[in-house]
């Protein structure tokens, strides 16, 4: 590899990704000019208010599902804990099933309705990639309780995928209700929701280059819920609160240009990432990668690098970060917390060595890898 001059990569698109400059063109006239309350019968609000529903309509389109299943929220948090207070609240779901690797999104609230509710939450266990095992879960769901399993669609950490459509049909056999947390695969994947028996499934812009604060909950039309943030008729009833027209806007034009060229990004983008390991096998003799790595069974999106053990374990993000390399030991959303990753935790990983997830965009580039791996190498060179 040739060395680079001083470079600013950034390689933690799994925690949020640049807002395109296409969604920032789409947006700024709505903000500029399309301010009217979509719930206001004059000019104004009629105005916003096609902008809203011809944006539904639009993403609705992508999805192969009916505008009407989809509710904005304000991203994937939010879309989590509707999904699953609905469920207990209102489903009369009595068990989650899930795993210790989901999104705290996910595990925080089931953790929350077992104390307020007194449902059961059920973890299936995990292998040492962060594989579910589909005859525990089989054999879950032929329990009496009323159930929804939730289960991420891609782990935001390892990037282990989960079988959707075999557990969607499992869930289906027995009578469960199924929540899957797909804030990573969506604009990064392709889903038909009309072949995809599935009750819940989230989306947040910003994790395909769209604007943060915006996202969706889709709700499978036989499934009826009630609002979780109650106050205004927005949004059929389901979701009170003046909806965030500009936000909405970017977020329908982010996933045209995702599914629009869908196969060149992911082609571009997993060719970066098989890259990356071909390098980084050669750079260090005993490298690990956490969870899956092939592309039918990972998120071409993100991998997780075990990377030799060293004195100062702990500052190899922080040296990454001063030389202009981007990355994160986890999940963003935990960055703060001194405890560790739950999901590497959670499949028995080596908490003993430096880990790093590094997670890439269709706007990566070769170049900017080889700039990661030049300060990587650099810094096991010095010891740190």
């Amino acid at each position: 590899m040739a060395k680079h001059d001083s470079m600013n990569v950034y390689l933690d698109n799994a925690a949020t990704t640049p807002v395109a400059p296409e969604v920032v063109e789409a947006m700024v006239p709505v903000l500029l000019q399309t301010f009217g309350n979509p719930s206001s019968t004059h000019a104004f609000g009629r105005q916003a208010k096609a902008l809203l529903e011809n944006s539904r309509r639009k993403i609705a389109q992508y999805l192969n599902c009916s505008p009407s299943e989809l509710i904005f929220t304000s991203g994937g948090t939010e879309a989590d804990n509707m999904a699953l207070h609905a469920a207990v609240t209102q489903l009369g779901v009595k068990r989650i099933i899930t795993s210790a690797a989901e999104h705290h999104a996910v595990g925080h609230t089931a953790d929350a309705l077992k104390d307020h509710e007194q449902i059961e939450v059920v973890h299936l266990k995990l292998d040492a990639k962060g594989n579910i095992n589909i005859k525990e879960l089989e054999a879950l769901l032929q329990g009496p309780q009323k159930t929804i399993v939730s289960l991420m669609h891609a782990n935001n950490e390892i990037a282990t995928l989960l079988p959707l459509e075999q557990v969607a049909k499992l869930c289906r056999q027995y009578g469960a209700l199924f929540h899957s947390d797909t804030v990573q695969t969506m604009g990064h994947y392709a889903f038909d929701l009309k072949t995809l028996d599935i009750d819940f499934i989230t989306c947040a812009a910003h994790k395909f280059h769209g604007p943060k604060g915006i996202g969706f909950l889709y709700v499978n039309k036989q499934t009826k819920v009630n609002p979780l943030i109650h106050g205004g008729s927005q949004e059929r009833g389901l979701r009170g609160g003046t909806e965030n027209i500009a936000g909405i806007v970017g977020l329908a034009k982010a996933m045209e240009l995702a599914y629009t060229d869908l196969e060149a990004h992911q082609k571009h983008v997993y060719d970066l990432k098989t890259y990356m390991i071909e390098r980084l096998q050669v750079l260090f003799a005993d490298v690990r990668f956490h969870g899956e790595t092939a592309y039918d069974h990972a998120l071409y999106t993100v991998l997780n690098v075990c990377l030799p053990a060293t004195p100062k374990a702990g500052l190899l993000l922080f040296t990454l970060d001063l030389k202009g390399v981007a990355v994160s030991g986890g999940s963003a959303c935990t960055s703060g917390a001194t405890k560790g990753s739950h999901v590497l935790e959670a499949i028995g990983a080596d908490m003993s060595r430096p880990n790093a997830r590094f997670s890439f965009s269709r706007y990566t580039t070769r170049e900017e890898i080889d700039y990661a791996l030049e300060q990587l190498e650099a810094v096991y060179q010095k010891n740190l």
